[in-house]
C-alpha cells in the first residue's frame, strides 16, 4: 500500500476493485460478488430439490418475530461439508464463500414461542435434528435473491427469499440421544452439556438451540445468540472442572495462522483467567491507519456481564484454549493474541477463531522461564507492537503489578 487512505466508498468508487486501493490482497466486494455469480445459474429458479446439509438459519431482527427457515443448495448427496464449520480447517475463505452461495434459505416470519408452532417449522425442527443430509424440497415464491453476506458471528448467509412451501423428501437421521435430550424436560444449560459430554458437535448442539429444541419454556434462538450461548456454556462448564488442576510449570507461547489471522496463545503459571486480545491491521476489513487494541477478559468467577469488544470470538477462542487445558489437566492464566490482516478480506464468522486458536494450542509450543521473554517472543511472531498489546491488557498490567508486590515481599 503506498498511501495512508481509509477504506471507504468514495475509494471503493475510485478503485473499482482493481486497483486495490484499500491495501487488501483482494477486493471482498468483487469475491463476493465472483462466489454468487459462479452458481447464479444453478440457485436462480423458484423450485429447488437437493440435500439440506442440514441446515437452519434463525435471524434476529424483528425479534420476538424472526425470519427462520431451512437451508437447502440445488445438489444432491453428501452436502455435510456445505455447513460444518469444524471441518473447514483446511478451506479457504473462497471455498466458504462457495458452499454459502449454494444454500438457499426458504425464509418465513415465525414467532419464537415454539407453542405456536406451524407444520413447516415442524418440519424445519425436524430437519435441525439429523445428523446427516436430509433430501429437501422448497417452493419460494420469487427467485431467491443473490448475495451472499458475510457476518462476523454466523456463516455467512446465501441467496434467500419467501418460503411457500418445505418438505422433507426422506426421513432425517435422528439419533436416539437426541430425540431423548428433546423429549426430557432439561433446562438449556443441561441439554448442551448433556449433548455435549456425549460428543455432539456443538454446531449440532447450536442448531437444536436455535430451532427451539432444548430448554423447559422452549423459544427459537436466532442462530447467532445460540452460537455465543452455547460456547459460553461449555466454556463456563471447563472452567470449573480446570480450576481444580495444577497450574503449568512454565511460560508457554503457542503460534498459528489461520485464513489471514495470527493467534498467539500464551499460557502462564499462574491461577485461572482470561483475556482476549484483538486487532485489526490497516488493510484489512475493519481496520485503520491507527490500529486499536480491544479485548474483554474474565477471573476465575467468570463474567457477570456479556461482552461488548470482542464479541463473539471471546467464546470461540477461550472454548479451545480450556478444551486444551481440561485434556492436559491443568490451568493457567491465559492471553490470546489475535492479529486480523488483508488477507482476510470477507469474515466467515467466529468458528475461523475457534479453530485458529485449536490449531495454534495443538502446536508444539515455546517454553520459558521469564515472562518478559515470552512477550517478546510473542512480540517477534506479531506485526503490531507488543506494547500495544500489553498497555491494554488487563492480566499483564495486573502481573505487573504483583511482580512489584512479590519483590517488596521477597518473593521471585
Amino acid at each position: 500500500m503506498t498511501a495512508e487512505r481509509p477504506f471507504n466508498s468514495s475509494l471503493c468508487a475510485l478503485c473499482k476493485g482493481r486497483k486495490l486501493l484499500c491495501g487488501r490482497p483482494k477486493c471482498p466486494i468483487l469475491e463476493r460478488f465472483r462466489a454468487v455469480r459462479r452458481v447464479e445459474n444453478r440457485i436462480n429458479k423458484r423450485h429447488l430439490f437437493g440435500a439440506s446439509p442440514p441446515s437452519v438459519f434463525v435471524g434476529e431482527y424483528g425479534y420476538p418475530k424472526v425470519r427462520v427457515g431451512p437451508l437447502v443448495p440445488p445438489v444432491e448427496g453428501d452436502t455435510s461439508m456445505f455447513d460444518d464449520p469444524m471441518r473447514w480447517e483446511d478451506r479457504s475463505i473462497e471455498d466458504i464463500l462457495h458452499y454459502r452461495s449454494l444454500l438457499v434459505m426458504g425464509e418465513m416470519k415465525a414467532d419464537v414461542n415454539v407453542r405456536k408452532s406451524s407444520r413447516v417449522l415442524g418440519e424445519v425442527q425436524e430437519l435441525a435434528m439429523s445428523v446427516k443430509p436430509v433430501d429437501s424440497e422448497i417452493l419460494l415464491r420469487r427467485k431467491p435473491v443473490v448475495r451472499v453476506l458475510p457476518s462476523e458471528f454466523a456463516p455467512p448467509l446465501g441467496p434467500k427469499a419467501e418460503l411457500m412451501r418445505f418438505e422433507l423428501t426422506e426421513n432425517p437421521k435422528i439419533p436416539k440421544k437426541t430425540d431423548y435430550v428433546v423429549e426430557d424436560e432439561l433446562k438449556a444449560g443441561q441439554a448442551i452439556m448433556r449433548l455435549y459430554s456425549w460428543g455432539f458437535d456443538e454446531y449440532y448442539i447450536v442448531r437444536l438451540l436455535s430451532a427451539g429444541l432444548l430448554g423447559v419454556n422452549r423459544r427459537l434462538v436466532p442462530t447467532r445468540w445460540s452460537i455465543t450461548a452455547v460456547q459460553d456454556t461449555i466454556g463456563n462448564n471447563l472452567r470449573r472442572e480446570v480450576l481444580g488442576y495444577p497450574v503449568v510449570s512454565t511460560y508457554e507461547v503457542h503460534f498459528a495462522e489461520f485464513m489471514g489471522n495470527r493467534y498467539a496463545v500464551l499460557l502462564m503459571p499462574e491461577s485461572y483467567a482470561f483475556e482476549l486480545l484483538e486487532v485489526w491491521l490497516k488493510g484489512s476489513l475493519f481496520g485503520s491507519s491507527y490500529p486499536r487494541v480491544v479485548h474483554d477478559f474474565e477471573d476465575f468467577r467468570g463474567r457477570k456481564s456479556y461482552v461488548k469488544e470482542t464479541e463473539g470470538a471471546y467464546h470461540a477462542a477461550r472454548l479451545s484454549v480450556l478444551e486444551h487445558l481440561k485434556r492436559r489437566r491443568r490451568q493457567a492464566r491465559i492471553v490470546v493474541f489475535r492479529e486480523v490482516t488483508p488477507a482476510y478480506y470477507a469474515p466467515v464468522g467466529v468458528w475461523q477463531v475457534r479453530i485458529g486458536v485449536r490449531k495454534a494450542v495443538e502446536a508444539p509450543g515455546v517454553t520459558f522461564n521469564d515472562l518478559r521473554e515470552a512477550i517478546a517472543y510473542v512480540g517477534s511472531r506479531l506485526e503490531h507492537p507488543v506494547a500495544r498489546y500489553v498497555e491494554r491488557s488487563w492480566i499483564l498490567n495486573s502481573l505487573s503489578k504483583q511482580r512489584t508486590l512479590d519483590g517488596w515481599l521477597g518473593g521471585r
